[in-house]
């Protein structure tokens, strides 16, 4: 592999320390839940007992998808493009979310089968117009893969570089479910009529055309083990740019949100190239596309959020950004016991 990372573990040499900051705090132990485990992973990612968020940001990764052509998606490609216009112009629901939640939003070209006019929140980094179909032959060439991880990474640089240090990865492609029920059938060999859902809304009849088309695609390039050629054979430029965008914010030990199926689909990828990534990674939500409950219990996953959506875009990391927020600031500006001279549990009264 010619994208190369270093992605250590979480130190945990502070862990005792934080959890203690935490405990001591004017509430029983443990009365603010998942809030509490968020608040420790975030101190350990940056190796602080007092925590910062700066800059943080959503980057929607665009790309479009061969399969297409076989008939899987309720819509046409077409609107793969025509998203990308409706975030650049801010009318879509992550376009909302984010501004809501000040967010900063850029839009990457990854490879959407149109030319994009240049906007001062688009990133172009198109590989290709379109992966091929992998129904009949590789989504895309090795070099291409590669070359995709490395624009994510170069991408997460840039952001780093700006001050950020807590990012979210969104996606639009149409199809793109399809290609991440592939990955996840591949990699985890949890049955493929358990990783294929609706997607864009499809009704029983195309999703029984959907699950066939990829029986197919399975039956035609046979048993497949290794992450990068599961990818490549698969994915999409919106997808492997994904990929490296996690491994590269891992490296740098950013946080990293993870969104819905497909968001978490290339981090299923990531996470076999180096297990550590996950170590850096918060589950924004569980999605209502069907195989993303068992994708993450496959990856020990426990997500913010259950609200049964299936939109993609980076709007679960919109919605749960919040209470990362209230993570961080109980941990650093919640009194303790001692400081609101309170009765602590093991406090004489």
């Amino acid at each position: 592999m010619s994208v190369i990372f270093n992605i250590p573990h979480l130190s945990i040499e502070l862990t005792e320390t934080l959890q203690t900051k935490i405990d001591h705090k004017t509430k029983p132990l443990g009365a603010l839940g998942q809030l509490e485990s968020l608040a420790l992973q975030i101190g350990l990612c940056q190796n602080t007992l007092s925590p910062q968020l700066s800059q943080p940001c959503l980057i929607i990764f665009a790309g479009d998808h061969g399969i297409v052509e076989s008939g899987v998606s309720a819509y046409p490609q077409v609107v793969t493009a025509q998203m990308v216009s409706n975030f650049l112009a801010g009318g879509a629901a992550i376009s909302v979310f984010a501004k809501q939640h000040n967010l900063d939003l850029w839009i990457v070209d990854a490879g959407v089968n149109a030319d994009i006019n240049p906007h001062e929140q688009l990133i172009a980094a198109k590989i290709a117009k379109g992966t091929q179909n992998f129904l009949t032959q590789p989504a895309m060439a090795m070099t291409q893969c590669l070359a995709a991880m490395q624009a994510g990474a170069d991408i997460i640089l840039q952001r780093y570089s700006a001050g950020c240090n807590c990012i979210g990865f969104g996606e639009m492609g149409i199809a793109n479910t399809s290609s991440a029920a592939m990955l996840m059938q591949c990699i985890t060999a949890i049955p493929l009529p358990q990783c294929v859902g609706r997607g864009t809304g499809l009704d029983d009849g195309q999703l029984q055309h959907k699950l066939s088309i990829l029986e197919q695609a399975i039956a035609h390039h046979g048993t497949l083990t290794d992450p990068l050629t599961i990818l490549s054979t698969f994915g999409g430029f919106e997808i492997a740019m994904m990929v490296g965008a996690y491994l590269k914010a891992a490296e740098l030990k950013m946080l990293c949100m993870v969104d819905g199926f497909i968001g978490t689909a290339a981090l299923l990828v990531a996470s076999k190239l180096y297990a550590n990534v996950l170590d850096y990674c918060v589950f924004s939500h569980v999605s209502n596309e069907q195989g993303h409950q068992a994708l993450l219990s496959y990856l020990d996953g426990k997500a913010l959020l259950k609200l049964d959506l299936r939109l993609g875009e980076g709007s679960g990391i919109a919605l749960a950004y919040p209470l990362v927020q209230s993570a961080v600031l109980f941990l650093n500006d919640m009194a303790t016991f001692d400081e609101a001279q309170v009765a602590g549990k093991n406090t004489p009264l």
